[in-house]
């Protein structure tokens, strides 16, 4: 780097953001991940209504009334 002062460095976005990864290593902590020793637990109260509603053609409800022995 001859040439570039620090202010350079920081000037320049790759610069930047290699400051920033730096700090980032240096100053995060270890973090620790455990599994819970009871299991979760989701509790799901769904109700679910359905309606269905159908309509006949005035001919297709007469030819089933008059065919009702096949349905």
């Amino acid at each position: 780097m001859k040439g570039m002062n620090r202010m350079a460095i920081l000037r320049n976005p790759w610069g930047q953001m290699t400051v920033m990864a730096v700090a980032t290593a240096l100053l995060g902590g270890c973090v620790t991940v455990t599994a819970p020793d009871k299991p979760i637990v989701i509790n799901l109260n769904i109700n679910i209504k359905q309606e269905v509603v159908y309509r006949l053609d005035g001919k297709a409800k007469e030819v089933i009334d008059e065919n009702a022995e096949i349905f």
